[in-house]
């Protein structure tokens, strides 16, 4: 058995990591302002070199707003944020996101995957059918939560790409760190080989050019996440 290789986090990446938390858990209120960052720095007992990196990283990720000269304030990160942010809140407290997060993700991922079938269940060629074969069918095979979430991204993706709508595989890309953070936690929870149903049952519904019967499919494993039998998050 191989066994990957610890790395301990970073100063920065540790820093990141409080002033996260204090804001996702309200201790930081939004429009609050921080302290200096030598106050910051002396406080915490790491560099203001330490202090300025995760602060810029913090703004970037839609929680912090940089105002020069006047200092650094918490960011409303639910008007303001990004995918990112997204990810951070879903990270956030082991990995347990709000149902209206999970919900909201994975009914603009229904609208998509839909509108991916409609555009393709037509002109899908049987090799194109045989690319998302082998992405499903290497699921029963996934080891790790990062191997099986980065296949049912491909899978996801290829579909999109299939659809020969130009923005469906942007779309797609653009939601790359909440797809896999979700699809990770569905492994955790369920398993390579339930994974391997759902995509394997898309895949044998498409081929049949089943519309009908591929929407409703979509929709039950999605659904299914949210307030079904197999919620994601608790």
């Amino acid at each position: 058995m191989e066994f990957k290789k610890i790395s301990a986090p970073s100063l920065k990446d540790l820093f990141i990591r409080e002033l996260e938390s204090s804001i996702l858990s309200g201790k930081l209120a939004v429009g609050e302002k921080l302290p200096p960052e030598r106050e910051l720095a002396d406080s915490m007992n790491v560099s203001r070199a330490v202090v300025n990196a995760g602060v810029v990283e913090l703004a970037r990720r839609g929680f912090l707003v940089i105002k020069p000269r006047v200092g650094t304030f918490v960011a409303d990160y639910r008007r303001d944020g990004n995918f990112e942010t997204l990810a951070s809140i879903m990270n956030y407290n082991g990995g347990k996101l709000r149902s209206e997060e999970i919900k909201s993700i994975l009914e603009l991922a229904i609208a998509v995957d839909i509108m991916a079938l409609r555009l393709s269940i037509d002109t899908i060629t049987p090799e194109e059918i045989g690319i998302l074969t082998r992405y499903a069918e290497e699921l029963r095979s996934a080891q790790t939560p990062e191997e099986a979430a980065g296949l049912v991204y491909n899978f996801q993706h290829e579909f999109a790409i299939l659809s020969g709508n130009t923005l469906i595989p942007l779309i797609i890309s653009s939601f790359k760190v909440p797809i896999t953070t979700l699809w990770q936690r569905y492994f955790t929870l369920y398993g390579a080989e339930v994974m391997y149903e759902n995509n394997i049952g898309l895949c044998q519904l498409i081929q049949a050019r089943d519309l009908e019967g591929a929407e409703a499919h979509v929709t039950h494993v999605m659904m299914d996440s949210i307030h079904g039998n197999r919620p994601i998050y608790y």
